[in-house]
């Protein structure tokens, strides 16, 4: 039985950000906000993309310091010059955004900058190797150490990036939306280990918009909102309603923004589309002969849990597989040969990845070149660029879809989540697209940006415009899909109409049997 002693430790204050105020040039990222982390506890920081928390977890982890405010580490007022002192003091971060060194290895990652060496001075490599297994597999991971991390999946990167934040033994571990990339079953095991965390005593900060993971992990929950410290409660006294109230500070009755379509013509028929990978002297079908329609006017929703080749399928009918990909593509009932990303734009195809950073963005461009990226030629008069027609294309897609950024000329890595995700869209819509296909296009953005994602799907429809959405949040499935095809180990396992489909019968089909 747990003394009253330890219960005093678990909640002995660990960490705690007081008045901190922090601005770049032309916006205050914070205003006098507060933090209160408590060893054995899991306190959920909460608040739209653009809100302010990762502006404080940055100047908690020293990747730069507040303007004004008082920061107490164990008791004592500290303030971290670089992000290795704040991980030698203690404190560990999981970005979001992932941040690896692609051409290293796995092991090489979790250990950079903190490499054992050998008596000669060089890095002892079998400790590495041997240390980073222990961790992934504490992580039910099976990926090599050796591994180089460019050759990983985003779920399994992320999956590097926990191990890395265990290798440093923190005092408090910070997680950045740390759920947003991996299977469930990797959900499960994250959730095992917080839980082990918190009975070690180790404090934890969690960003996520999935707030209904919070009600397995969290104890306590802190809401901002625009830069501004809102409320911090115990998890009991709250509500998924009351979260969202104080996050967007208003009722999102309306969260799912769907009115009535009738579908016209057929805008895409797939026949026996297959995708085998090879592995060695192996081959297996990471999709396998998946036969489906849509038309134009309609959403369908593409639901499966992690490996059931979802994102597969969406390359394939774009021609990133060319090679090992088999079967039929009908355009608007015309057979189309699609073995290219070029062939599948002149088709009137639009891929939205679901790794808008790494593939649907050049971030240190600016919006205006990001969204005529696909277009260009659009944009040309005389075989050489128009500025000005490039800025009445780009200045249309930033009015209609609302992308809040101070000019075209931003660069877009600086945008919030939601509006780079805007860019995006209007990257592709750009090219007059009959089919948009969509791989998670809410992954990673705030539940009002979510909502505007959900206005524009729905006011495209209405223009005529097909869409395949593939999803991993199941609400999300149900409420904007006019049809929902359901994928399992890379084979058709069920398809609903919406007003047949439900949250149970929906997993029942994506499940293995």
């Amino acid at each position: 039985m747990p003394t009253e002693e330890d219960h005093r430790k678990s909640n002995q204050i660990v960490l705690e950000a007081q008045g901190i105020s922090k601005a770049f040039p032309g916006v205050q990222a914070l205003d006098e906000v507060e933090l209160t982390i408590r060893s054995g506890r899991l306190t959920a920081l909460l608040g739209e993309n653009g809100a302010g928390k990762s502006t404080l977890m940055n100047i908690l982890s020293g990747v730069f310091p507040p303007d004004r405010g008082t920061i107490r580490f164990m008791g004592t007022p500290v303030q971290f010059k670089n992000t290795r002192e704040a991980q030698e003091a203690g404190i560990a971060i999981i970005f979001q955004e992932l941040n690896l060194v692609p051409q290293l290895s796995v092991a090489e990652n979790i250990y950079l900058g903190r490499e054992p060496l050998t008596r000669f001075g060089t890095i002892d490599y079998p400790k590495i190797h041997c240390d980073a297994k222990t961790l992934l597999t504490e992580l039910d991971c099976e990926v090599d150490p050796r591994t180089l991390v460019q050759h990983l999946r985003v779920g399994q990167q992320q999956i590097v990036e926990i191990a890395k934040s265990l290798s440093l033994s923190a005092k408090v571990i910070i997680m950045d939306e740390p759920t947003s990339a991996i299977t469930e079953h990797e959900v499960a095991i994250l959730f095992r280990l917080i839980k082990r965390l918190k009975a070690s005593g180790t404090g934890i900060v969690y960003i996520t918009h999935k707030l209904e993971e919070l009600f397995e992990i969290a104890d306590d929950v802190t809401v901002f909102r625009d830069g501004k410290f809102v409320a911090s409660r115990p998890l009991e006294e709250l509500n998924r309603a009351t979260m969202i109230q104080f996050m967007v500070g208003r009722d999102l009755s309306e969260l799912y923004p769907k009115t009535p379509v009738k579908p016209s013509h057929e805008a895409l028929r797939v026949e026996s589309l297959s995708l085998r990978e090879s592995s060695g002297q192996q081959e297996r079908p990471i999709v396998n002969q998946v036969s489906f329609t849509v038309h134009a006017g309609e959403v369908l929703g593409i639901f499966g849990l992690m490996g059931a080749g979802r994102t597969e399928l969406l390359e394939s009918l774009f021609g990133l597989h060319p090679s090992t990909t088999t079967g039929t593509i009908y355009i608007d009932s015309k057979k189309r040969k699609i073995r290219s990303p070029r062939d599948a734009i002149k088709a009137g195809i639009a891929l939205a990845p679901e790794d808008r950073k790494g593939q649907g963005l050049v971030l240190k461009m600016s919006v205006r070149e990001n969204t005529s990226l696909s277009s260009i030629r659009d944009c040309e008069t005389g075989g050489l660029i128009s500025t000005n027609k490039e800025s009445a294309i780009v200045d249309t897609f930033v009015q209609t879809l609302q992308i809040k950024t101070s000019s075209q000329h931003q660069a877009v890595g600086s945008l919030s989540g939601g509006n780079q995700q805007k860019v995006v869209l209007a990257k592709w819509l750009s090219t007059k697209p009959k089919l948009l296909l969509l791989d998670e296009p809410t992954r990673g953005i705030d539940i009002n940006a979510k909502k505007e994602i959900y206005r524009l799907i729905d006011e495209l429809t209405h223009q005529g415009l097909a869409v395949i959405m593939v999803s991993s949040e199941l609400p999300e499935v149900l409420a904007i899909s006019d049809r929902i095809l359901v994928l399992c180990e890379g084979v058709n396992t069920g398809e609903f109409t919406k007003d047949g489909a439900s949250e149970e019968k929906i997993m029942e089909a994506a499940l293995p049997h």
